[in-house]
């Protein structure tokens, strides 16, 4: 991962020490969470998370960025990619990217920006061929931005996420592709 990706108007950068109070809080907002199926996370669990993404950065050369809206904002939330390996996905082995934002930076195109130059940057620089990204079918904002960043579904590919029970609603998930 290089030091920084630049937008027009955002700068996708490493974690900082004093990103993890802020992070904490945009992932205990019940908007935020709506469409995961676990609950609000603890500000632990989150620490851990960039922590995470701090050692799969050394590990695979890529992970989730934290996000900054220079002028206004050190943190407005984190946009990246990871690798998708575990059993039951069957698209795995994948890299999949993902964004996650505080609702007070929603609609005004950050998370399209943002994920614009990472996957650039994992065609470009990393060499990648494909990168999915999936959610629940309700949650349209995420499907937007995947439409607008050019992402195909096939509704033959959709499928029930291993990590949530049998019968739950959120189990099924809509998967997007595109290629570099």
């Amino acid at each position: 991962m290089a030091i920084a990706l630049r937008t027009p108007r955002l700068l996708l950068r490493e974690w900082r020490s004093g990103d993890y109070a802020p992070f904490a809080a945009i992932c205990a907002d019940p908007e935020v969470q709506r469409y995961y199926y676990q609950p609000p996370v603890e500000r632990a669990a989150c620490d851990a998370w960039i922590d995470r993404m701090r050692r799969r950065n050394d590990e695979h050369g890529f992970a989730y960025w934290a996000v900054e809206l220079p002028g206004e904002a050190e943190l407005i939330g984190a946009v990246g990619l990871s690798r998708v390996r575990a059993p039951g996905f069957p698209f795995a082995p994948a890299v999949e990217i993902g964004w996650r934002l505080a609702p007070r930076y929603w609609g005004q195109g950050y998370a399209t920006e943002a994920a614009r130059a990472v996957l650039d940057d994992g065609f470009l620089q990393l060499g990648l061929d494909e990168i999915v990204a999936f959610t629940l079918p309700a949650n349209q904002r995420s499907r937007r931005v995947m439409q607008r960043l050019g992402m195909r579904r096939d509704p033959a590919d959709d499928f029930d996420h291993p990590g949530v029970p049998d019968g739950h609603p959120m189990r099924r998930h809509i998967l997007y592709r595109i290629r570099g």
